[in-house]
């Protein structure tokens, strides 16, 4: 299990660092400081000697403030095949890391594009994970091969969930027909090969719980990626078992029973909400004016940082997940560590991360 907070520590305890991140959830204890230390060890004003490998109360105080300087999160949905990355992805990568994005998923479009997400995965092993599935906008090339080559894509480890799949009857790049169908295939295949579902849907809702309810005995768990809609949407998705996955989209939501109203309602439960940046899109806009002025105080500088330097709306990245929790903890009046560490946990309850 992880810890809810970490950054890139000094050099000379990044081993120590990493054999803390090793121990589980329940080897962590609260400081009463809104950090967290190892169970058992003691705090800065422990005497030296009774400390792990005798390191010193000014160490461990500066080890403390380090980990307690960014957020350890999760990133469920990040986009990483797109061309948009192929100069510079080494960089995009450590910036994730950099800004305490710890785990992405890379989101598998077509076929060719989860063979391609998966490959990552082989060059950024315990970072990258993978999805493998066919998008509703893909929905017309699928062929009687495409179902086995998404079993053998998800046949591996390092692939956790199948998807995106689903429907979008916003902008109908497939048939609603042929999507449907496809869609349904691809949610025969979770349940054969007992994976996670990763769910795409666009002005499609009561078609998504119709084919969903099919499998209701037997289906996986799954999430509505990228989720868009109404609190009576939110609610049906819910009571179905789903979880939701929340992205920068907030920014520019303004409608009356739109996301921003579901989160200040305190309508989805924290055991039940994802985070992701959705990458390359879903830039979140935290200048525009949409956005209220408590929400935007409540953004730290250091994930500002960030944001204003590494993304665009032409590129976004997952160096952005951190504002992203900050813009959901602010709007639901929870504190930021707390939706952090629940989404952590989340992800790696529902994938199965390592």
């Amino acid at each position: 299990m992880l810890l809810l907070r970490s950054s890139s520590l000094l050099r000379s305890i990044k081993s120590w660092r990493a054999n803390l991140e090793l121990l589980p959830c329940s080897c962590f204890v609260s400081t009463g400081k809104g950090h967290l230390r190892k169970n058992g060890m003691a705090d800065s004003k422990t005497k030296s000697g009774n400390n792990p490998g005798n390191i010193s109360e000014l160490k461990i105080k500066q080890i403390e403030d380090e980990v307690a300087s960014s957020y350890l999160l999760v990133d469920i949905g990040a986009n990483l095949t797109n061309s948009k990355y192929s100069r510079d992805l080494d960089s995009v990568v450590e910036r994730a890391k950099d800004a305490g994005v710890k785990k992405i998923m890379v989101t598998g479009a077509s076929v060719q594009c989860s063979k391609e997400a998966l490959r990552l995965t082989r060059l950024y092993p315990g970072m990258l994970y993978s999805s493998a599935g066919i998008h509703p906008h893909d929905a017309k090339t699928w062929t009687d091969d495409c179902y086995d080559t998404i079993k053998e894509l998800a046949s591996n480890p390092e692939c956790v969930a199948i998807g995106e799949c689903g429907l979008d009857f916003n902008r109908n790049f497939s048939p609603q027909d042929v999507q449907m169908e496809v869609f349904e295939k691809q949610v025969q295949l979770a349940c054969e090969v007992g994976k996670p579902l990763f769910l795409h849907e666009r002005d499609a809702h009561d078609d998504m719980v119709r084919i969903l309810g099919k499998f209701k005995d037997r289906m996986p768990p799954a999430v509505l990626h990228c989720f868009t809609g109404t609190s009576a949407q939110a609610l049906k998705y819910l009571e179905m078992g789903l979880y939701i996955g929340l992205t920068g989209f907030l920014w520019k939501d303004k409608s009356d029973d739109g996301v921003r109203s579901i989160l200040e309602k305190g309508l989805i439960p924290l055991d039940r909400l994802l985070i992701e940046t959705d990458a390359p899109f879903m830039y979140p806009n935290v200048r525009g004016s949409k956005i209220p002025a408590n929400i935007k105080q409540a953004l730290s500088d250091r994930s500002l940082s960030f944001l204003n330097r590494y993304c665009t709306f032409q590129r976004n990245e997952p160096c952005a997940l951190p504002v992203i929790v900050e813009m959901i903890a602010a709007y639901m009046k929870r504190p930021v560590e707390e939706v952090a560490m629940a989404t952590t946990i989340n992800a790696i309850k529902l994938f199965g991360f390592s």
